[in-house]
């Protein structure tokens, strides 16, 4: 193969590593106003209905744990990618 070739390849794959980057970051926003919501969600029902603050935390901290995913899932798929 020519340097040409090789140069363009090497081009290609740090296009994609940065293509990549941007897509996690971009992908990380959606998790992180979902975990707001819901903290928001679950400060607002114990304001309104204290005695109900083991529940509220409770689906709260499910509802977190499966927003995470989200995060994670594009962590992992980021690594794929580049």
């Amino acid at each position: 193969m020519s340097s040409i070739v090789l140069a363009q390849e090497a081009a290609k794959t740090v296009s994609d590593s940065g293509l990549a980057a941007i897509g996690y970051g971009l992908a990380a926003i959606g998790p992180g106003i979902g975990v707001g919501l819901v903290f928001a969600a679950v400060i607002n029902g114990t304001a309104r209905q204290p005695e109900a603050q083991g529940k509220l935390m409770n689906m709260g901290f499910s509802t977190f744990i499966f927003t995470e995913v989200l995060a994670l899932l594009g962590f992992v798929l980021y690594f794929i990618a580049s």
